[in-house]
């Protein structure tokens, strides 16, 4: 990593220096899910899946720097997210695990703060009921009392299985652990394509559990391989086999950070879908968030693989530098975001070529890991 931290000290004054703006600006609101025009606008209330990513920024600038001022930033925001869980607002979503693990299991863990505990453990019960026993993954979002709804999971689900097992490693309840185990198996075995690639989606028989199809919601097409979801591979499979030591699922990550890295466009900042990667000519767009998920599952997947290690790192590091220098807001002064070219939803124009939270969140982690050895991820 020291490769790497050379050429990130002025990135990280770049970021630092856009969040201070942004908590000037905001406040106790959340910015909106993605830019519109590089800028983002507040939304009216702590409603979507992305709105952890912002106090998940917090703690890592507290991270970055010692500065209480983040840290205490970063923990007033635990009263809108029990007051979210304890309404009953906009949980129908298994994004519950992104939303509770950056914004109160991390509040627990650094202060002790028994609201965090509280509304954390009452977001890992909720994901509890989103699971189907027939099948034993976890639904991914909406009412699950329409049908159109029930007996589908998404490959981002990897990334919030660890609100189950800090749960699980909390209460000594076993439940939690057991349901992030089963669910991950299952998408290990469908979710994850024989060629290395993986669907955005998958449907299970609601009543039988019988695996039907998989789709796509976000990529080019149900066969093709979407950016983002290719990532959440690298990244969600790693962190399920530190929680279980299952080496089956230490070998999907592998094969899903292999199959990235072989389609990629020379600056190594992937097309929203990898499927442009055999034509880069087509001028599709770029997806920064995807990238920047990668480097940090690459770091994380690196540790656990040693005959693969030093390629694991080298290729995280040519992704960060290219982050940097041609996608970070060093490009854009007046953006509001850390990293711009992302893309949210191409097929429903929705966030095409922004700056998005996530990929700001997972772009100011790979600077953390870049510049704080030793730092611990929050997952």
């Amino acid at each position: 990593m020291t490769a790497i931290a050379d050429q990130t000290g002025t990135a990280v004054t770049a970021a630092l220096r856009t969040i201070d703006a942004n908590l000037a600006a905001f406040g106790d609101r959340y910015p909106g899910d993605t830019t519109e025009n590089g800028r983002y606008s507040p939304r009216p209330a702590n409603t979507g899946w992305t709105t952890s990513f912002w106090p998940g920024m917090l703690w890592l600038a507290h991270d970055l720097t010692g500065d209480d001022t983040y840290r205490k930033a970063a923990a007033a925001h635990v009263r809108g997210f029990t007051d979210r869980i304890d309404r009953g607002v906009d949980l129908d979503t298994h994004d519950l695990g992104f939303l509770y693990t950056l914004s109160c299991v991390t509040a627990w863990r650094r202060g002790r703060d028994p609201e965090a505990k509280r509304a954390a453990l009452a977001a890992a019960d909720h994901l509890l009921s989103r699971v189907l026993p027939s099948a034993g993954i976890i639904q991914a979002w909406g009412d699950l009392a329409d049908p159109r709804q029930q007996g589908r999971t998404i490959v981002d689900s990897l990334m919030n299985t660890p609100l189950l097992f800090w749960a699980s490693r909390t209460t000594g309840d076993p439940r939690y652990a057991a349901a992030a185990r089963r669910h991950t198996a299952q998408l290990r075995d469908h979710i994850l394509r024989p060629d290395d690639t993986t669907y955005h989606t998958f449907y299970w028989d609601p009543a039988t559990g019988e695996p039907l199809r998989g789709e796509t919601e976000q990529g080019s097409a149900d066969e093709s391989c979407w950016a983002r979801g290719q990532a959440w591979g690298i990244y969600g499979f790693t962190l399920n086999h530190q929680y279980t030591g299952d080496p089956t699922l230490l070998a999907a990550a592998v094969r899903c950070a292999d199959y990235f890295l072989a389609h990629l466009p020379a600056d190594g900042v992937a097309h929203w879908d990898l499927i442009f990667s055999k034509d880069p000519a087509t001028g599709e767009e770029r997806d920064s968030s995807a990238a920047a998920i990668a480097v940090n599952g690459l770091l994380e997947l690196a540790a656990a693989v040693p005959n693969r290690a030093d390629r694991y790192r080298a290729e995280a590091g040519r992704i960060l530098r290219s982050l940097i220098d041609g996608y970070s807001t060093l490009t854009r002064p007046d953006s509001n975001a850390l990293l711009l070219h992302g893309v949210y939803d191409k097929p429903k124009d929705v966030g095409v070529d922004e700056g998005n939270l996530w990929g700001d969140y997972f772009y100011l982690e790979a600077l953390t890991r870049a510049t704080r050895p030793g730092w611990t991820h929050p997952w």
